[in-house]
């Protein structure tokens, strides 16, 4: 049986970092229980070191989780922009940000990937067309 492939979105990033954070205790257990490495795109790392700045946390351990090979960014837009543009624009009635749409276009490329989050939009998400995104998500 193949390995599930998780593909870290922002919010876990962030509480797993930020004590203060609401999802701070899911995020620690979930991250227990994953194998590693997590991959992720350049447009999440973006954002958690924003929101780790703009709470005047160092984002120090983001550098530390790529360099170590825990976090894997493995996605690079331009060879999928038509396709991270086509969700942007079928969800343009959502908040979908560049991290989601890069995100969902990571899950179709591998069907064994649970997209590991704590936005709820990935209930709506869909992959390659119909889909259901599979999650790791609080309750």
């Amino acid at each position: 049986m193949a390995t599930t492939k998780i593909l870290l979105d922002t919010g876990p990033l962030v509480a797993y970092l930020n004590k203060n954070d609401q999802y701070h205790a899911w995020a620690v257990r979930s991250w227990s229980t994953v194998v590693e490495p997590v991959v992720t795109c350049d447009a999440v790392l973006s954002e958690a070191i924003f929101l780790l700045k703009s709470e005047d946390i160092d984002p120090e351990p983001v550098f530390q989780l790529v360099e170590r090979g825990i976090v894997q960014p493995d996605f690079v837009l331009k060879d999928h922009r038509s396709d991270v543009f086509r969700l942007l624009r079928k969800y343009a009635d959502r908040p979908m940000s560049l991290a989601d749409a890069c995100l969902v276009r990571m899950s179709e490329l591998s069907d064994s990937s649970q997209v590991m989050t704590t936005d709820s939009d990935f209930r709506i998400y869909r992959r390659k067309g119909r889909h259901v995104i599979p999650l790791l998500i609080p309750r």
